[in-house]
């Protein structure tokens, strides 16, 4: 039996760019037999709205038809709704799922087993379609997204439905992945920074990767043809201990060379390479990688900021974010961090100065 499609989307599940996503996939379909699931959502006081909203757009622009499948809380449900809502998931050929919150998705699928469900379907060749906050719970863990961005706690995993690792693909979904919108402070990695995420990343067992995805972005993992195909605006990452495969877009990817990928070894960090002219963004993913390299990177980085020229950024929000993330470090006790990351500020020509009232800094002279 074909082997189905499971594609995710970073965001933008229903924006112009995303349309013809989602009609090639229709094409693979011979009658599609889709459906739209409100879980993620179901907090919200407007779930009729967005339900709404999202028929709308699959009936306008794209001459489909899905039906609404709801379970807004599997506590209120009965379990004659619990099981109509699986068996008719089961049933479906297109399985959409988009905005939300992932924790609040979770405590609603994990209970009825929905990963077993959806695995079923695409073992099947039918397709499912996962954007933002559901697009997270597909992985073996998931990071719970309102709970760090916007509560503060302390970042944690919860376990996802784990879909992608049914095919061999262990890994945490991360979508937003770029995300700018905090212009002076950093939002990408789906709101919680990069920093955190990195600190995350350490806490996932060892051969678990992080899966990145860009806004407007879609990954579409061809399960019969093992690939995975990268289409719309930007590009998707494969991130698993201190190296990063950046999915281009435009690319198509066998998965065994996301299976095999490899982790970085402690004794062999990530270097900045000698003869190359980095730019901020390659020079951001060393950081990002952590090791030895990573101070050099940010040297780099500063240098770039101090003397402007080809790739001139504003040094401000950078030192700010390492200066914050050295104060979190010492409110955790975690000094030697704390230390290392004022270290590595001095490195790159940061003068750093403690006070009564904070850090204050000054570019070296």
């Amino acid at each position: 039996m074909t082997k189905g499609t499971l594609v995710l989307l970073g965001s933008g599940e229903t924006a112009p760019g995303m349309t013809k996503i989602h009609r090639g996939l229709f094409s693979k379909l011979d009658t599609v037999r889709g459906v739209n699931l409100d879980s993620a959502y179901g907090f919200q006081e407007n779930v009729p709205e967005m339900t709404e909203k999202l028929l709308e757009y699959f009936s306008v622009s794209l001459n489909t038809a899905l039906t609404p499948l709801s379970l807004t809380s599997f506590d209120k449900a009965s379990s004659l709704e619990r099981t109509l809502f699986s068996s008719q998931v089961a049933k479906a050929n297109y399985i959409f799922a988009g905005p939300g919150s992932p924790s609040y998705a979770l405590s609603q699928w994990s209970p009825v087993g929905l990963g077993a469900t959806l695995t079923s379907v695409l073992q099947s060749g039918g397709t499912v379609c996962f954007s933002s906050a559901a697009a997270l719970t597909l992985g073996a863990f998931t990071a719970p997204i309102y709970e760090i961005y916007k509560v503060g706690v302390t970042p944690y995993w919860l376990e996802g439905l784990n879909v992608l690792g049914q095919f061999g693909l262990n890994c945490a979904v991360i979508p937003h992945f770029d995300n700018s919108e905090g212009r002076t402070y950093d939002t990408g990695c789906c709101y919680i920074g990069m920093r955190r995420l990195t600190l995350m990343e350490q806490e996932l067992p060892e051969g678990v990767a992080t899966l990145g995805i860009d806004e407007h972005t879609a990954l579409i993992f061809d399960f019969e043809a093992d690939t995975v195909e990268v289409k719309g605006k930007s590009n998707g990452y494969w991130r698993l201990g201190g190296t990063m495969r950046i999915l281009e877009n435009g690319s198509i990817t066998a998965l065994n060379e996301l299976r095999t990928a490899k982790a970085l070894s402690v004794s062999a960090p990530l270097e900045v390479p000698q003869n190359d002219h980095l730019g901020p963004v390659e020079l951001g993913n060393v950081i990002a990688g952590g090791g030895s390299g990573a101070i050099s990177a940010l040297a780099e980085l500063v240098q770039l900021a101090s003397t402007g020229g080809t790739g001139f950024i504003d040094p401000t929000p950078l030192v700010v974010e390492v200066l914050n993330a050295r104060v979190e470090a010492r409110n955790l006790k975690q000094y030697k961090l704390a230390d290392q990351l004022r270290d590595a500020l001095i490195s790159a020509g940061i003068d750093v100065q403690d006070g009564p009232d904070g850090a204050t800094w000054s570019l070296r002279k």
